[in-house]
């Protein structure tokens, strides 16, 4: 699915994505006998290497005809990190894990949601034909909402109504109408539930101001919650409708008839995904985010979803992962991050 060009060309300014505050990327084409068959981006960012101690060149927005592209083009990418000192290259990362990344190594059947990547069959055999090896798998759940247990006898159920007696926890939906207000509670939370997650890197306010404005006009206010315990935000969860059914007709241009398009097929999506769901350090393993999954669910039925895509999460987070599954969620697409010593 073609993203909006609009977006891509914001993602790639300097001057319009603060990740380049704090980080610089190159970008190769690979030609054969003067046609472009492939593209790479690869990226250094300060913020990563402070925070791990190490020192990563990342790749994304991979795109080739063969594997004799992608070998030339992992191999630019190499060079160059190498050049500026680093002793690893990971990816795909568009360009971190704040944003898409990893490779589709299984579920190509299903068509990408909001903010998701997708890639031919093909390339994980020409990445690994490359000398890249596993880093860290990624996973995609599909819950059927309509299929989820009895929401009043279920086991998330059962556990969100005690969390709630004995921590005197509260999910309360976003309020738009102070929106400011609450995106500073969800940058309060948003680096300190996600800080021991593999591969994470802090981001800044600015950051999270540019990811909110992308995404403010898809929230819809019962699937934005948070968790609050004697008035602090303490957890956040955030699903938003899936819009790629309303974009894919739109081949990556809003324009003449886009806008139109859009705001005709938005209320009538009927898929969704969780994109986000973290507590504070402090106050996990309480089953704070079985509160936040279980409202979640609630909202997700009462408008009339049909299913929900939860992801990605980290193959080793038994938690979350199981927490998923207590909710009929199948895990039916993993996504891949290689890595190659340099």
């Amino acid at each position: 699915m073609a993203p909006l060009t609009s977006d891509e060309r914001t993602r790639f300014t300097p001057a319009k994505n603060p990740f380049f505050e704090h980080a610089e990327a190159a970008y190769f084409m690979a030609r054969d006998r003067g046609r472009d068959v492939g593209r790479i981006a690869a990226s250094v960012d300060r913020n990563y290497d402070a925070f791990h101690g190490e020192r990563q060149a990342a790749f994304g927005f991979l795109e080739a005809e063969s594997a004799d592209a992608v070998a030339a083009l992992l191999q630019a990418a190499e060079r160059w990190g190498r050049d500026r000192g680093a002793r690893v290259l990971r990816g795909p990362f568009n360009f971190t894990t704040n944003d898409d990344c990893g490779l589709l190594i299984r579920g190509f059947e299903h068509p990408p949601t909001i903010l998701m990547p997708y890639n031919p069959p093909t390339y994980p055999a020409w990445v690994e034909a490359a000398g890249f090896k596993k880093a860290k798998d990624l996973f995609a759940f599909k819950v059927p909402i309509p299929e989820i247990p009895d929401l009043d006898i279920a086991q998330v159920a059962r556990i969100a109504h005690k969390v709630r007696e004995r921590f005197r926890v509260h999910v309360r939906p976003i309020n738009m109408k102070r929106f400011g207000e609450e995106l500073q509670r969800v940058k309060e939370i948003y680096n300190s539930a996600w800080d021991k997650n593999w591969g994470f890197v802090p981001m800044t306010d600015r950051e999270i101001d540019h990811m909110a404005a992308q995404l403010k006009p898809a929230i819809v206010p019962e699937l934005a919650l948070f968790a609050e315990i004697d008035g602090e935000a303490v957890g956040f969860s955030l699903a938003v409708p899936d819009v790629n059914v309303a974009l894919k007709p739109l081949r990556g241009s809003l324009f003449p008839f886009g806008v139109a398009r859009l705001l005709w097929k938005l209320p009538r999506i009927r898929t969704s995904r969780l994109m986000a769901l973290g507590v504070k350090t402090g106050y996990r393993r309480r089953g704070i985010d079985a509160a936040l999954v279980h409202q979640a669910a609630v909202a997700s039925r009462a408008a009339g979803y049909i299913w929900c895509e939860v992801g990605w999460t980290l193959e080793d987070n038994d938690l979350v992962n199981r927490l998923i599954e207590a909710v009929n969620g199948e895990r039916y697409k993993t996504f891949r991050i290689y890595e190659r010593a340099l």
